[in-house]
C-alpha cells in the first residue's frame, strides 16, 4: 500500500476558490517517505491578506509560479494507485476534484484517509489536533506551518505515528475497532477489516498482551480494584508516632531541596504550614489568604497529610476548578510522593457524570446504539483505545471535542441506572475504583460540586471526613447558592426525554419493545402493550414542554450587554408578588406535564418490578437498569418543575436565563436560596472539627468580614473557633508593578460607551500596546463595551503588526484564545467576564493589563437584586456591605492576572477614575498587594510606560 499526503494552500477556503500552493508526501509501503513534492502555483488572482498573514505566501512567491494547469501535470502521475491521505482531507481532496476537473482529467476515484480520524482513535488524549500543536507535542519538526509541503511532511510523520501505535494495541481492540466500522461502507473500514486480517495471518506475541486485562470482549489497562492494597502496612505501626511537625517538615524540605533544584523556603509558604497546621490541631477553622506564589497547593497539602497519616483522619481538599483539581494530581502530588519520608496515598475523587460506566459502554457498542452515526463510531473508536490506556475511566482524560456530550451522557456513570454489585463489570468499575480509592486514600481531593452533591446524598457519596481545606474559596458561596438551590436545563428534561423514546428504532423504550418480541415470554404482549401506552404520553409531555419553554422565554427580555450565546444574555427574575399576565396559563401547562409524568412514573415503576422479577436476561438486566434511572429522572423533573412553577419560598429567588442563539432551547430556570450563610454555618462550620478556607482573594480592604457574613463565620468569629490570616506576598510587588491611573479620562454611565469614550480608549489602547510590542490583556465588563472597541483598536495596531484576539469575536474557546495569544508574537487580548479569573500567563507574554471599568455586578441580575433587598431589610447598605466587597474581590482577581512568577513585571492601568475620586475607591487600591501607584495625565502615560519597562528603571 502507498499512502500520498496532501496538502493545498488556498486563497479561501469554498473549492472554487484558486490554489497557491500544493505540497505532497508519498509513503512507501515498508512505512518510509520517499518522496515530498511541492510547488507554489500561480493563482491568476490577488492574494487576500489575511491568507498572506496565515500562510506568509507574497504575491511575489506566487509571480513566477506555474499555473494550475503545469502543475497538475507534475502532481497528477503522483496520485497513480495511492491511497489519498490529509489533515481534515475532505477540504484538500475537494479542491483536487475541482482541479482535477478543470484540467480535463478523470476525477480521483482511489481510497481516502484522514489524519484527524486516525489522532483521534490513535491518541484519545491530546488535548488539540490541530497540525501545528500535534507536531510539537510528538516532537515533529515542522518549521513553516500552513505552508503546504512542510505540513504534507508533517502530515505523513503523524500518519506513521498512529500506525506505529496501532501496532502496539491489543488484537481484541483491533477486532473490536474493525466490528465497530464494518457496517460503514467507509474507507476506515476498508482500512480497519485489512489490518485486522493482517493481525489474525500472524500468531499473538504474548510479550506484547502483557500489562491487558481482557474481560467480556474488552481489553482494558486495569486490573479489578478489589486487588488494590493498602497504602502502608499495618503491622508496622503508624510512621508518625513519635515525630512532631516541625520535624516531618525539616526531613520533607530537605527532600524538596534535593528533588527541586530553585527549591527554597519562603516566608509565606513557612507561615502557611504553621498556620493550617495549628488549625487541624487546634480544632479551629481559618480564612486564609495566600496570593499568588505563595504556593498555596504544599502549604496546605503537607500539613493535611501529616494530620490525616499521624491521626489517621482523612482530610478532604476541596477545588473550584478541575483545573486545579488536575493540576494537584498531576503535579503537586507526585511531587509529594517523592519527598514525604512514607508512602501515602492522596486519590482524586469526582462527581459520578465523569467517570464512564463500562456496562453502557458495551451494551452502547454491542447494539451499536448510536444517535449520529458517523461521529459516534468515530468517538466509540476513541473510547475502545482509551480502555487500553487509562486506569481511571475519567473523562477529562479523552478529547471528545466540543459537541459530543450527548455520547459521554449516554456512557457515563449514574446512580440510578448502577447495579452494584450485581453489575458483571463491578471489579473493573471505574467510579467504584475511585471510591474505594477515595476510602483507602488519607487526603482525597474532590470540587466544590461534589462536595454539596454529597451533603444532599446525606454524606454517602464521600468517605466520612472531619477535616477539610477548601481552595478557591472565594467561589463557595455562589457554588453552594446553586447546588442547595435549583437549576433546570430545557435539554436536561429533553435528553431524558429522548433517551426514553427518541423515534421507532432509537430510544431505551423502543429497545426494549424489541427485545419482549424476541423474548418469547409469556408476558411479553402484556408488556409490550404497556410500553406502547407510555410512547404517547412521552410525546406529549415532550410537545408540552416545548410550548412552556417556548413562552417562558416570551417573557424574558434581553440583557444587551451579555456575549451572544451567554446565559444570562436575556433574564427575567419571577416573584409571586408581580407574576406575569400569563402566568396561570403557563402553570396549567405545567400541572399537565405534571400529570402526565405522575402517570408515567408509576406504570414505569410496575413495569421494571414486572421485568426484574419474571424476565431472566442479562442483556434485559442492563436495558431495565437503564430504564428505571430514567424514570427517576424524569420523577426528579417533575418536582423541580412544580418547585419551580409554584414561587413559593420566600427566602430563594427565582429567575431565567436563555441566550438568542438558541432562544428557548438555551432556557435555564434557577430557584437559588438568597443568603447561604446558614446552610454553611449548618452543615460544615457547626458539624466538622476544622475547615480551612483559603483562596487568593478573601480580604476586603485587609479584612475578612465580608467572607465571615457571606459564609456563616460569624459565630465561629465569636467564639474565637477561627482564625483569619493574610499572608505576605512573596513578590516584590513595588519593583514588579506599576498601577496607573490617567485622572483626566471620560467616564461612562452603563454598559455602553458614548463615541467621546470608545475613541480616547482605543487611542490610549493602541498607545500603550505599541509602547510594551503587544503583550497586553483587556479586561471589559460589558461585552458591549469589547464589541465597541475590537473593530477600530485592530484597524489601528494593523500598521503595527500586533494582533488584537477578542473574546466571542471569532468563535474560539477561552483556553485557544489564550494559547493564541501566548503563540503569536505582539497581540492584544481582549476579555470579559472569565477572563477575570483563572488565567495564568506567566513571563514575556503579559507585559501590561489594562481594567477598563470596575468590576461591579450589574445590580439587576436577579441574584444580586435579592440579596440587596435583603440587607435593606436589616438596614445594612447594600452598596457598600455587597457591590463594593464582590467588585473588590473580582478587581484583586483581575489584578493576579498580570505577576505570575518572581521575575515578571508590567503595568497596571485602570481607566475607571472613580477608583481615585469616590469614597469607595480606596477600598479597592488599599485591597492590592503593594504595586507602585501612580495617577497622571492620560499624555503623560506612554512615556511612564516606557521608562518603567527600562531594564533599570
Amino acid at each position: 500500500m502507498k499512502y500520498a499526503v496532501l496538502d493545498f494552500e488556498t486563497t479561501g477556503s469554498h473549492s472554487t476558490d484558486e490554489i497557491i500552493q500544493v505540497g505532497l508526501a508519498i509513503i512507501e509501503e515498508g512505512g518510509h517517505i520517499s518522496r515530498v513534492f511541492g510547488s507554489y502555483v500561480n493563482p491568476g488572482i490577488p492574494i487576500p491578506p489575511f491568507i498572506t498573514g496565515l500562510t506568509g505566501i507574497t504575491e511575489q512567491d506566487v509571480k513566477d509560479a506555474p499555473m494550475l494547469e503545469e502543475m497538475m501535470m507534475q502532481l497528477v502521475p503522483l496520485l497513480d494507485d495511492v491511497i489519498l491521505v490529509g489533515h481534515n482531507v475532505t477540504f484538500d481532496f475537494n479542491f483536487l476534484q475541482n482541479a482535477l476537473d478543470r484540467c480535463g482529467y478523470l476525477p480521483f476515484s482511489g481510497r481516502i484517509l484522514d489524519t484527524i480520524h486516525f489522532l483521534k482513535i490513535c491518541f484519545p488524549s491530546l488535548h488539540t489536533y490541530q497540525l501545528g500543536m500535534v507536531s510539537a507535542e510528538f516532537g515533529l519538526q515542522h518549521d513553516r506551518p500552513h505552508q503546504a509541503d512542510s505540513d504534507a511532511l508533517a502530515t505523513a510523520h503523524i500518519l506513521l505515528k498512529c500506525f506505529e501505535e496501532l501496532e502496539k494495541l491489543p488484537l481484541l481492540t483491533i477486532q473490536r475497532l474493525a466490528d465497530l466500522f464494518v457496517d460503514e461502507d467507509s474507507d476506515m473500514g476498508w482500512f480497519f477489516d485489512g489490518l485486522r486480517e493482517e493481525r489474525e495471518r500472524h500468531p499473538v506475541d504474548e510479550e506484547s498482551e502483557l500489562g491487558y486485562t481482557f474481560y467480556r470482549q474488552l481489553a482494558l489497562a486495569v486490573e479489578d480494584w478489589t486487588d488494590i492494597p493498602p497504602v502502608r502496612d499495618e503491622e508496622e505501626g503508624n510512621p508518625l508516632k513519635n515525630v512532631g511537625f516541625p520535624e516531618f517538615m525539616e526531613q520533607v524540605q530537605r527532600n524538596l531541596q534535593q528533588t527541586l533544584s530553585h527549591y527554597e523556603s519562603r516566608e509565606a509558604q513557612e507561615m502557611m504550614f504553621n498556620k493550617v497546621m495549628e488549625a487541624l490541631d487546634e480544632r479551629k477553622h481559618l480564612l486564609i489568604e495566600a496570593g499568588t506564589g505563595t504556593g498555596k497547593s504544599l502549604g496546605y497539602l503537607l500539613p493535611s497529610i501529616y494530620q490525616s497519616v499521624k491521626q489517621e483522619e482523612k482530610v478532604i481538599v476541596s477545588t473550584h476548578t478541575i483545573n486545579l483539581q488536575e493540576q494537584l494530581r498531576e503535579r503537586d502530588v507526585p511531587l509529594l510522593n517523592q519527598v514525604v519520608p512514607f508512602p501515602f496515598k492522596a486519590a482524586v475523587f469526582k462527581g459520578r457524570q465523569h467517570y464512564l460506566c463500562l456496562r453502557k459502554f458495551e451494551h452502547k457498542i454491542n447494539r451499536k446504539d448510536f444517535a449520529s452515526p458517523k461521529e459516534d463510531v468515530i468517538i466509540a473508536a476513541q473510547m475502545l483505545v482509551w480502555l487500553t490506556q487509562t486506569q481511571t475511566g475519567d473523562d477529562e482524560e479523552l478529547n471528545l471535542g466540543g459537541r459530543n456530550g450527548e455520547f459521554w451522557d449516554s456512557v457515563s456513570s449514574d446512580s440510578d441506572s448502577c447495579l452494584g454489585r450485581a453489575c458483571p463489570w463491578f471489579k473493573k468499575c471505574y467510579y467504584h475504583r475511585a471510591r474505594h480509592e477515595a476510602g483507602l486514600a488519607d487526603v482525597v481531593i474532590t470540587n466544590h460540586s461534589k462536595l454539596f452533591t454529597d451533603v444532599k446524598a446525606n454524606h454517602q457519596l464521600l468517605p466520612p471526613y472531619e477535616n477539610l481545606v477548601i481552595d478557591e474559596a472565594h467561589q463557595l458561596e455562589e457554588v453552594a447558592g446553586k447546588h442547595l438551590g435549583l437549576n433546570v436545563k430545557y435539554f436536561s428534561v429533553v435528553h431524558t426525554l429522548m433517551r426514553l423514546y427518541k423515534d421507532s428504532k432509537n430510544g431505551q423504550l423502543p429497545a426494549l419493545r424489541q427485545l419482549l418480541q424476541l423474548s418469547g415470554h409469556e408476558k411479553s404482549g402484556d408488556w409490550t402493550a404497556v410500553v406502547d401506552r407510555l410512547i404517547p404520553d412521552l410525546i406529549s409531555v415532550k410537545e408540552h414542554w416545548d410550548r412552556l419553554s417556548e413562552q417562558l422565554f416570551q417573557l424574558i427580555p434581553e440583557r444587551g450587554d451579555a456575549l451572544p450565546g451567554d446565559a444570562g444574555q436575556y433574564t427575567l427574575r419571577l416573584s409571586k408578588s408581580k407574576l406575569p399576565k400569563a402566568w396561570t396559563e403557563l402553570q396549567q401547562i405545567e400541572h399537565q406535564i405534571y400529570l402526565t409524568l405522575g402517570e408515567l412514573s408509576r406504570q414505569g415503576d410496575v413495569l421494571i418490578q414486572e421485568l426484574r422479577e419474571d424476565l431472566d436476561d442479562y442483556s434485559a438486566d442492563s436495558l431495565v437498569t437503564d430504564l428505571n434511572g430514567l424514570f427517576k429522572d424524569l420523577a426528579a423533573h417533575r418536582e423541580e418543575l412544580r418547585f419551580f412553577m409554584s414561587l413559593t419560598h420566600e427566602e430563594t429567588v427565582y429567575w431565567m436565563e436563555a441566550n438568542s442563539s438558541y432562544r428557548s432551547k438555551s432556557l435555564q430556570l434557577y430557584a437559588v436560596l438568597i443568603d447561604v450563610s446558614q446552610q454553611l454555618k449548618a452543615l460544615f462550620f457547626d458539624k466538622k472539627q476544622s475547615v480551612i478556607l483559603t483562596s487568593a482573594t478573601l480580604s476586603v480592604d485587609k479584612s475578612f468580614q465580608y467572607m465571615i457574613d457571606n459564609l456563616g463565620l460569624q459565630e465561629a468569629s465569636e467564639q474565637s473557633r477561627l482564625d483569619t490570616v493574610q499572608l505576605p506576598s512573596p513578590f516584590q510587588y513595588r519593583e514588579q508593578a506599576l498601577l496607573i491611573v490617567p485622572r483626566d479620562f471620560p467616564s461612562v454611565k452603563g454598559t455602553v460607551g458614548d463615541p467621546k469614550f470608545v475613541s480616547s480608549l482605543v487611542q490610549s489602547l493602541a498607545d500603550a500596546a505599541v509602547a510594551t510590542q503587544g503583550r497586553m490583556m483587556v479586561l471589559f465588563t460589558s461585552y458591549k463595551m469589547l464589541r465597541q472597541v475590537y473593530e477600530p483598536l485592530k484597524e489601528l495596531l494593523q500598521s503595527r503588526d500586533i494582533h488584537v484576539l477578542g473574546q466571542g469575536m471569532d468563535g474560539v474557546s477561552r483556553s485557544k484564545l489564550i494559547r493564541r495569544f501566548q503563540d503569536s508574537g505582539p497581540s492584544v487580548l481582549l476579555g470579559t467576564s472569565s477572563f477575570w479569573e483563572g488565567v495564568d500567563i506567566p513571563g514575556e507574554a503579559l507585559t501590561c493589563l489594562a481594567i477598563v471599568r470596575l468590576p461591579f455586578q450589574p445590580p439587576s441580575h436577579p441574584l444580586v437584586e435579592a440579596k440587596s433587598e435583603l440587607l435593606q431589610q436589616q438596614k445594612k447598605n447594600p452598596f457598600m456591605k455587597l457591590s463594593v466587597p464582590q467588585a473588590v474581590i473580582r478587581f484583586k482577581q483581575g489584578f493576579g492576572r498580570l505577576v505570575r512568577t518572581a521575575n515578571d513585571r508590567g503595568i497596571v492601568i485602570v481607566y475607571d477614575t472613580r477608583i481615585i475620586e469616590s469614597y469607595y475607591g480606596k477600598y479597592f487600591l488599599y485591597s492590592l498587594p503593594g504595586p507602585k501607584m501612580e495617577h497622571m495625565r492620560s499624555d503623560q502615560m506612554v512615556s511612564r510606560i516606557e521608562e518603567w519597562l527600562q531594564p533599570d528603571s
